[in-house]
């Protein structure tokens, strides 16, 4: 059985407000990046290792090289180019892992540093058993549903998760499911194995595990880093 992971980054980072796409923002003295991909690394060193794939736009892998170069990040992984979807670039990580291959593939977000290794573990076991999983959260603020004409009313939240990476398969389920066509309905990859009719399993994520979009959570990433000393 072999573990690999895909870690797709094909953001620009516009909602950061500057000239760097937000994967190769430093936190904490690192680059977001290299901790997402630490991260996998040491919390599968003692389940077997794992594979790691990261999904790159091809303008921006010599910068990563580079980046790689002046951090002295020698981790090892592979570099796929991404695709015009996050579907295709997943497609194109995907495409790494050998067809015959027997085991777990996880497809993370790049701008999740803090993922649990708890989490990981869990997700890439689980996987095991069910064959596609996803960590999620309870959701902990009111939810209101909008209505026709402008209208709302609350929801029950307990009926309600937040969704979180890495979500995991088996890797000739994934494999089949992202032989099919794309449809505008994937919105992530587990979307994509639900279209077989494949049911998917959820199991407990944990808060940290924030995708870094605005300014703010930039913020919030440093003070975990703190956290983490």
């Amino acid at each position: 059985m072999n573990n690999y992971c895909i870690i797709v980054a094909g953001g620009k980072g516009l909602r950061m407000g500057g000239d760097v796409p937000k994967q190769f923002l430093p936190i904490g003295g690192m680059p977001v990046l290299m901790r997402t991909l630490q991260a996998f690394h040491d919390a599968l060193e003692g389940e077997g290792g794992v594979d790691l794939i990261l999904v790159l736009p091809q303008d921006q892998q010599d910068y990563w090289h580079h980046l790689c170069d002046e951090y002295r990040f020698s981790l090892p992984h592979r570099v796929a180019t991404g695709g015009a979807t996050r579907f295709h670039s997943v497609q194109n990580g995907l495409a790494l892992v050998p067809e015959d291959a027997e085991g777990v593939v996880g497809v993370h977000d790049g701008v999740r540093p803090f993922v649990a290794k708890e989490v990981i573990r869990r997700c890439f076991a689980a996987a095991s058993e069910y064959g596609a999983v996803v960590p999620v959260v309870p959701v902990v603020e009111t939810i209101r549903q909008m209505l026709p004409e402008g209208d709302s009313q609350t929801v029950d939240r307990s009926q309600y998760r937040l969704v979180q990476t890495p979500q995991t398969f088996g890797i000739a389920l994934l494999k089949e499911a992202f032989r099919q066509p794309y449809q505008p309905s994937f919105t992530d990859d587990a979307s994509v194995v639900e279209a077989l009719g494949h049911r998917i399993a959820l199991v407990e994520g944990n808060r940290e595990n924030i995708k870094l979009t605005t300014p703010e959570d930039i913020s919030y990433a440093e003070y975990l880093c703190l956290l983490m000393r």
